[in-house]
């Protein structure tokens, strides 16, 4: 048996499987349960629609169609699906007659909903009519009133109609047509929608040259749309026209602009009667819509019930067509042959799993499987828990190893955590952090079931991510003694400032022969020169471990070079590497280390202490390529130091 190791990834073997047809369906459940074996398309040159399951698969199509039907449905009525409380619910393979009843109990509730719906759409549209006419009806009441009281006026309107200053649409009038005031008009009554109107006035003024009169009054009632279920603005119109070829012109262009003409009797009692008739008609419709929505509902209640497992049934049993669309079928043994890689040590578990399936399908043939010998490239594996899953993605997102390549996901787990810390460091943070991974992490199981979103289940798969940077953050917060970017006082510092001082003077403390127990003193916080020192500390402090992180990574390759019998690429490209690198990089480390290890500060004659501006390190390295060889003995930080840096040139 293979060893398993985090250090590189899994070993591979390529295996080979003849599945029984009567129990290739259990079979590749068993071995789809356990997710261990990556199977091989032996079909390259088969197109999808050519493979042996196509029919089942389409089936399963149509039935994951249908589940996705019922979805839109229940959230479009505000119903929430059960979850499954068992994962073993549906953890079995299920039989060709579980499928049949299924698809048959998927197509009589889509019947039942699509009958329900077109019903309620119908009656929704009949709603609709009777509401609009019921407002036609009686706004047309007042508008006739309006007319009647107006006569002179909209004789005045018709009598001028070819004055080219005659009046644009006056907005408070709409379509009549009565013979009890003394003329003879048409009138067209209906709907339209309120954004909308402006454009049909501008059309009806320019159609008819002004050859209208027309009044609108908005409905205050909301109107729901059938189809959309938007709620809709509308107005009701009423236009008087002179002549039937007016009068049908103006319906056409209603029309055209999606408005709706309604009949509207010019006697006030016909309209009276025909108002009350609508009126009980929606009460009925009322009635009707209301028993109609509670079958549906409960309808759509039974669908969720059980939506969550048919959708799990029906994904599953095409994972299922579609792993055995890559399989060969031998006709003469009356079996599939499929190919596969999985990790050497997982053999045993799939052997296993292929004679449960066996036993539990009652058949007296048992899968067999070979191991087989090939050169071909095996994929690569690492084998990763919950808690190291979030950091081995990290390192599958810049690229994947090779095959039993050093794995960097290992140390990932200790290095990327630190090197967050080391730039957000901050004690105050770092509990909070803390707080709220340890908030993830101790309740996983229950986070686990819940369907989290998108943005959410990312802040849970990386929760123990989260908790490692929580603990970095606090220990390099407390180096910086920083809580919530304030400084705290624990131990006693090691400096103490002069008692006698006159207000704007500049005092030197006075150390106290003894340093900080842990940490950065407190009594840098305040001090003049705290920015200047703390960011060239951090800085360092970054560049001093991101060379070691560095150097450590390309000193990784040999333990490559050396597994893969490449010990040539030792010597012809490891070695230049580090050459290089620490040539340049870590002499600048020792440069810091040395240039913190000097006390700057000399007494003069008099006992004063004079500082002595230390040379600048960023010129240090670059005039260590401009003029190699040589420093300027302002710049020099040791004896010796221009063969240095000729040598390391």
């Amino acid at each position: 048996m293979a060893q398993t190791t985090l250090f590189r990834s899994e070993e591979m073997s390529l295996v080979q499987l003849y599945i029984p047809s009567e129990i290739a369906q259990p079979t590749v459940t068993e071995l789809g349960e356990l997710g261990l074996l990556q199977f091989r398309d032996l079909n390259p040159d088969v197109n999808a629609f050519q493979r042996s399951f196509v029919s089942e698969i389409r089936r399963l199509d149509e039935m994951e169609r249908q589940c996705r039907f019922f979805e839109k449905q229940l959230d479009k009525s505000e119903i929430s699906s059960r979850t499954l409380t068992s994962a073993n619910y549906h953890a079995r393979a299920r039989s060709a007659q579980e499928i049949d009843d299924l698809e048959e109990r998927l197509r009589e509730h889509e019947v039942r909903i699509l009958q329900m719906n077109n019903s309620h759409e119908t009656l929704q549209r009949k709603y609709l009519q009777l509401t609009e006419l019921r407002h036609v009806l009686r706004e047309t009441a007042v508008f006739f009133e309006q007319a009647e009281s107006r006569q002179d006026s909209i004789r005045s309107l018709f009598d001028n109609q070819d004055n080219d200053t005659a009046p644009l649409l006056e907005r408070d009038v709409e379509q009549a047509n009565f013979d009890g005031v003394g003329l003879n008009l048409g009138y067209v009554t209906g709907v339209i929608s309120k954004s909308r109107l402006p454009t049909f006035e501008r059309v009806l003024w320019r159609s008819l040259r002004g050859n209208l009169y027309m009044n609108s009054a908005e409905i205050d009632e909301p109107i729901t749309d059938p189809v959309t279920d938007e709620v809709m603005e509308k107005t009701v119109f009423i236009i008087f026209a002179h002549g039937r070829e007016i009068i049908s012109k103006i319906k056409k262009i209603s029309e055209s602009l999606g408005g709706t003409i309604y009949t509207v009797d010019e006697s006030p009692d016909k309209r009276r009667d025909e108002l009350l008739e609508v009126t009980s008609r929606i009460e009925d419709l009322n009635n009707v819509l209301s028993n109609t929505n509670q079958t549906r509902r409960t309808e759509l209640i039974k669908v969720a019930e059980n939506l969550t497992a048919w959708f799990t049934i029906v994904r599953k049993e095409k994972a299922i067509y579609h792993a055995m669309n890559l399989f060969n079928y031998d006709a003469t043994r009356k079996c599939l042959i499929a190919e596969g890689w999985c990790a050497t040590s997982d053999i045993p578990v799939i052997q296993n799993a292929l004679r449960t399936a066996t036993e539990s399908s009652g058949s007296n043939v048992s899968s067999i499987l070979t191991e087989l010998r090939t050169r071909k490239k095996p994929p690569t594996f690492h084998r990763t828990n919950k808690f190291t899953e979030g950091f081995q993605s990290i390192i599958d997102a810049y690229g994947i190893a090779r095959y039993r390549e050093v794995n960097p996901g290992l140390f990932t787990i200790i290095t990327f955590p630190f090197l967050f810390a080391i730039m957000f460091g901050d004690t105050g943070h770092g509990v909070l952090m803390l707080l709220v991974a340890l908030y993830l992490v101790l309740n996983e199981k229950k986070f686990a079931k819940q369907d989290l979103g998108e943005i959410f289940s990312m802040f849970f798969y990386g929760r123990y991510i989260i908790l490692l940077m929580a603990i970095f953050s606090i220990y390099t917060g407390a180096l910086y003694n920083d809580v919530f970017s304030q400084s705290i006082t624990v131990f006693k510092s090691g400096f103490e400032w002069p008692s006698n001082f006159t207000t704007g003077q500049a005092v030197e403390a006075i150390s106290q022969n003894h340093t900080y127990v842990f940490g950065l003193d407190p009594i840098w916080h305040g001090t003049d020169n705290f920015l200047l020192f703390n960011n060239s500390y951090k800085m360092k402090q970054a560049i001093i471990i991101g060379v070691i992180h560095m150097s450590f990574a390309i000193c990784l390759n040999v333990f490559n070079h050396v597994y893969y019998g490449n010990k040539m690429f030792v010597w012809l490209e490891f070695l230049p590497q580090i050459l290089f690198m620490e040539s340049i990089f870590g002499y600048l480390v020792c440069l810091i280390i040395y240039k913190w290890s000097i006390n700057w500060w000399e007494l003069d004659a008099s006992g004063n202490h004079i500082h002595n501006s230390p040379p600048s390190l960023l010129n240090t390295l670059i005039y260590m390529f401009l003029t190699p060889g040589s420093v300027d003995p302002k710049e020099q930080l040791f004896p010796g130091q221009a063969s240095i840096t000729e040598a390391l040139c």
